[in-house]
């Protein structure tokens, strides 16, 4: 247990909306006492106030585990998480989502996991798990798990669907919210979803979209991701609704991770001109009271869970504290890594170049991704055809690129499509982080280097890759596929190393691995690949 002692700085009481000079007393991890000093200057003072939440996000695609996770976190600020083990439960099922909580404990950081509403996410592609509701309901009964996590079934929910509702009603019965997933639902499809007891949305990519939900009660939360980015479009909310939303990440890279976290969303919208206090409930105080959190609010007997700032401006931390215990400080972490025993499910041979192939059959069009930066919803384009010794091939010139996916779990045809604005102008990169079953993906100019960026992935029993004819770069991901277990910081410049070297072979994406992995998502429109076929993400049908 930590010792007693006492930091003096200007407190940012936000529930009172007020900023002065104090002395916060912590004894046995709690806050016993805060106290105005009025003979100090708040000029010469850095800033106390509850460290930051990240309200919606998946741990595995940092591809750190959670222990490391959050030793690159705290030197943010963040001080918890609202985390959906969704992409392991993809993988290993309840066994890893119990990996996810059981490392988590190991550090000094408050996790706190949802149950994975949809494993699988689609019946139209390959998991390596399935969560039934009885499953669902096991892991709820957890305390460690807070809240249902996001609901992507919403057709399940609008057309009643028995196993979804069973879900819904088992987090209701036990009092845990539930949270949503429903890019573009407006109108009264979005009020029935909503009713149906569904809390909050992380995928509103318009303003328009996140009033409609608002003012059916549902509470929005502003994600900027390392791909997926709304801050922009949404962030104006919080001027009006500041009691109505959040903050996440959603999916964050390790590279992004080290540079900053709900920090930089903090910093942009003061910039904005948007109020503190507004701000700073956002993303530190509707958290917590919503997801019903084991988090102090720098109230008299909370836990110590604080941070120092040099000021409210930038936001650069100077400490972090969680139960009273300082876990950063000045850029460093103190939060020890810890051994880390690897889960996986992996049954996958490799590939032949000729695996790659698409026979020409004589269309004149052909139906094409086309991937958007910074967006996770695609357009379907329509075309023409490109032909190498008649079969349908990548075009640097129009960057219409051969992307396919492998089954990861059981030996199968590889799955073929075409893909734009991925920018390659030669080589290929693989990764079997591919949402939501997590079957290797990969987009290249040519069946050679698409099968060798594969193969690298396979060989290693997951991981992302880059080559270029001799030159190839790769990053193991043991865990699950998914995750590394070693230094995050070492993960972080291994995975910079590889989306360098992507760029440099011309991808023009800001974050072509992530923009990769989400191309396999198939609850998300328009148009994307599963490991069985193309999928129009409108209709829920193959084409």
């Amino acid at each position: 247990m930590a010792n007693s002692f006492t930091v003096t700085g200007n407190l940012v009481d936000i529930w009172k909306k007020e900023i002065y000079p104090a002395e916060i007393k912590v004894a046995g991890g709690k806050i016993i006492s805060t106290l105005p000093l009025l003979e100090y200057s708040s000029n010469t003072l850095p800033y106390i106030m509850p460290g930051f939440i990240d309200s919606h996000v998946h741990i595995e695609s940092s591809m750190l585990v959670p222990s490391e996770f959050a030793r690159l976190a705290v030197v943010h600020g963040t001080v918890a998480t609202v985390s959906d083990p969704h992409e392991i439960a993809n993988v290993c099922g309840m066994e890893g989502v119990e990996f996810m909580i059981a490392n988590g404990k190991q550090v000094p950081f408050k996790f706190n996991f949802g149950a994975p509403s949809c494993v699988p996410a689609t019946t139209f592609e390959t998991a390596g798990a399935a969560l039934n509701s009885a499953d669902v309901k096991k892991l709820l009964e957890k305390d460690e798990i807070k809240y249902l996590s996001e609901m992507m079934n919403f057709p399940g929910v609008l057309y009643n669907d028995e196993e979804v509702m069973q879900k819904i009603a088992s987090a209701k019965a036990l009092g845990k919210p539930v949270d949503g997933h429903a890019p573009g639902l407006r109108g009264l499809t979005a009020k029935q979803y909503i009713d149906a007891g569904i809390s909050t949305d992380h995928e509103c990519f318009t303003k328009e979209e996140a009033l409609d939900k608002l003012g059916y009660g549902m509470k929005i939360i502003i994600r900027e991701g390392s791909a997926a980015k709304n801050f922009e479009a949404l962030v104006d909310l919080l001027r009006d609704y500041p009691e109505m939303i959040l903050f996440c990440s959603d999916d964050k890279h390790p590279d992004s991770l080290v540079a900053g976290h709900i920090n930089q969303l903090c910093a942009r919208a003061v910039a904005k001109g948007i109020d503190i206090f507004k701000i700073l409930k956002a993303a530190c105080i509707n958290p917590v009271l919503h997801y019903k959190l084991n988090v102090g609010l720098l109230r008299h007997g909370d836990d110590a869970d604080f941070i120092v700032v040099k000021d409210l401006i930038d936001f650069t931390v100077l400490q972090t504290y969680i139960n009273g215990g300082l876990v950063a400080e000045n850029g460093q972490t103190y939060i020890q890594s810890v051994a880390v025993t690897p889960i996986n499910n992996f049954n996958c041979h490799y590939v032949t170049e000729e695996d790659m192939a698409v026979a020409y059959t004589g269309e004149k069009k052909l139906l094409v991704i086309e991937a958007l930066d910074g967006q996770l919803i695609t357009n379907k384009l329509e075309e023409d055809v490109y032909l190498v010794n008649n079969q349908l091939a990548s075009n640097t010139e129009t960057d219409i690129l051969k992307m396919v996916v492998v089954n990861r779990y059981n030996p199968a045809p590889v799955a073929k499509a075409f893909v734009k604005n991925f920018g390659l102008k030669s080589g290929a990169i693989a990764s079997s982080v591919a949402h939501d079953s997590h079957n290797i993906i990969a987009v290249g100019v040519d069946d050679a280097s698409i099968a060798q960026a594969i193969n690298i992935v396979i060989k290693h029993s997951g991981g992302v890759s880059c080559v270029n004819g001799l030159e190839e770069l790769y990053l193991p991901l043991p865990v699950a596929g998914l995750m590394s277990a070693d230094d995050g910081y070492t993960v972080a410049a291994a995975y910079t190393a590889i989306d360098a070297l992507a760029k440099q072979l011309g991808s023009t994406l800001s974050a072509p691995f992530m923009t990769l992995s989400f191309m396999a998502l198939l609850v998300i429109p328009h148009l994307k690949l599963s490991d069985l076929g193309l999928f129009n993400g409108d209709s829920f049908t193959f084409i």
